[in-house]
């Protein structure tokens, strides 16, 4: 199949809906499909206030014309950002199908940085752009329950996957303890509540993001080791005692996962995400007190945890994918010289 997905999000960004896409279209093409990623760098753009790293496109009429080139067998979009709304109107203004993701949770993201929005207004935005989808694709049953709840419909499960052959175990747990930290460093991580922590050992924090230079500032003790990618960032994760994930927002949290298939527990909150992808007491602890449940997690099994992780693959997660695309129906998306303009 001709598969066109539609991302706000996409390279040179790094986050867990990235690396969820970046795995997903290597799979679906090693399966012998033709996949397209339109994102920002098909666009111009300019960087997203508060966010810099984010590109936000603003040449929109050029995304209609690009879906037509592609002539996809199905689209999906898997951004509620300005693509992602640009490829909505186009498709449904030509009474065409897609699939869409919701990879964060938009509403409580929003409502962190500007606590003046309410939650209810995120949760209308999500039900409005996600309404007309035939497939709405969200990572764990607990969170298909939660959105179904707040009015969203069609919901599908497309569980997470790791790359195992990256992200090897290393049973030996280092001699003092390691903290470690991956992921943005922005407000709606949390991040302060994992070093504001009395814990023996070392504190590690791998990633970047809007926060680090007064991170950096107020938390001296911690090491800041930047933004890390392929081997380096598995070194990371197989060298620490304990990956520490204190978001109480994330959607599922795929650095747990990489993480448990380097043998390394993980310490969180006992909130949807965690719950979703660790066992308790098993290949991780979960508890309102952050610290007792990072020096519990010293005490886990690494070769579980291994086990455990390696039971999820991205060859699994794409097939899931694929089962819930729709088709165009066999349509074309339209003829250069019969549509009208975006």
């Amino acid at each position: 199949m001709r598969i066109l997905i539609v991302s706000d999000a996409w390279h040179p960004q790094v986050n867990g809906v990235v690396t969820s896409l970046q795995a997903l279209v290597g799979e679906l093409r090693s399966l012998g499909h033709l996949v397209k990623v339109l994102s920002p760098q098909d666009f111009n753009h300019l960087p997203c206030p508060s966010y810099p790293e984010i590109p936000l496109t603003w040449d929109l009429w050029r995304v209609g014309p690009a879906i037509r080139d592609f002539r996809p067998d199905c689209v999906h979009l898997a951004t509620e950002g300005p693509l992602g709304w640009a490829a909505r109107r186009w498709l449904m203004r030509r009474g065409l199908v897609f699939s869409s993701a919701i990879h964060t949770r938009f509403p409580e993201y929003v409502h962190t940085r500007w606590s003046w929005l309410p939650l209810s207004w995120g949760y209308a935005y999500l039900r409005r752009f996600h309404r007309p989808s035939q497939a709405v694709l969200v990572s764990t049953e607990r969170l298909r329950e939660e959105f179904a709840a707040q009015g969203l419909g069609r919901l599908r499960l497309w569980r997470k996957g790791v790359d195992g052959a990256r992200f090897r175990p290393q049973l030996q747990a280092p001699v003092a303890p390691v903290f470690l930290y991956v992921g943005r460093l922005a407000a709606e991580k949390n991040l302060r509540a994992f070093l504001d922590l009395e814990l023996p050992g070392e504190k590690r924090v791998v990633g970047d993001g809007p926060e680090r230079t007064v991170l950096e500032h107020d938390y001296p003790q911690a090491r800041f080791l930047g933004f890390q990618q392929g081997e380096a960032l598995a070194q990371s994760f197989a060298g620490a005692s304990v990956l520490v994930f204190p978001s109480r927002t994330d959607t599922f949290g795929l650095v747990m996962l990489e993480a448990l298939a380097c043998g390394t527990p993980v310490a969180a909150f006992p909130v949807a995400g965690p719950l979703d992808v660790l066992e308790q007491g098993v290949t991780g602890v979960m508890d309102e007190d952050l610290g007792q449940a990072c020096r519990a997690a010293l005490q886990l099994d690494r070769a579980v945890c291994a086990e455990h992780a390696a039971r999820q693959s991205w060859r699994a997660s794409a097939l899931e994918f694929l089962a819930a695309q729709p088709l165009l129906d066999g349509e074309p998306c339209g003829e250069p010289d019969a549509l009208p303009s975006t």
